[in-house]
């Protein structure tokens, strides 16, 4: 005797199959954020006897937590083998290309059109995630060309 599944518990579980990745993405951004905004308090902190400046310590943040995303996007997310130079710099150019249209942003979107600066950078941080899927999922963590291989 076979036990068949409820169509609707197949039609989830294939859902979940062509989405698994995106699937993944939302879970590991949610780890990211949460390790995102617990890192800077947690730094603070710690270097508070060293007595570093507090942009120094949301440097030191900054770079924690992009390699912490790096890592968790690599291998949770995208699961990708070696490449890790090209993919490296191709995640690294993401962050300090949003990085610095950020630096350019908040102000307008604050001083100009005069949204308070958390939900300015709350709106941003949207914009940063949803275009961070595509780009790491297109460029970052995409699968070499064959063509590529042959050079």
């Amino acid at each position: 005797m076979t036990f068949a599944l409820p169509s609707s518990w197949n039609d989830a579980r294939e859902l979940f199959r062509r989405h698994e990745t995106k699937i993944r993405f939302l879970l590991a951004g949610g780890l990211n954020t949460a390790f995102g905004l617990t890192s800077y308090p947690v730094f603070f902190f710690l270097l508070r006897p060293v007595q570093l400046h507090y942009m120094v310590v949301l440097a030191i943040t900054q770079v924690t937590c992009i390699a912490f995303s790096y890592l968790t996007n690599k291998f949770l997310v995208f699961r990708t083998k070696g490449d890790y130079i090209r993919e490296t710099s191709r995640f690294i150019l993401f962050h300090a290309s949003y990085f610095a249209l950020n630096l350019a942003a908040l102000p307008v979107l604050v001083e100009i059109v005069g949204l308070p600066p958390v939900w300015a950078q709350t709106i941003f941080a949207f914009a940063v995630i949803v275009t961070s899927y595509f780009w790491h999922s297109r460029i970052t963590f995409a699968a070499k060309r064959s063509d590529d291989n042959d050079k």
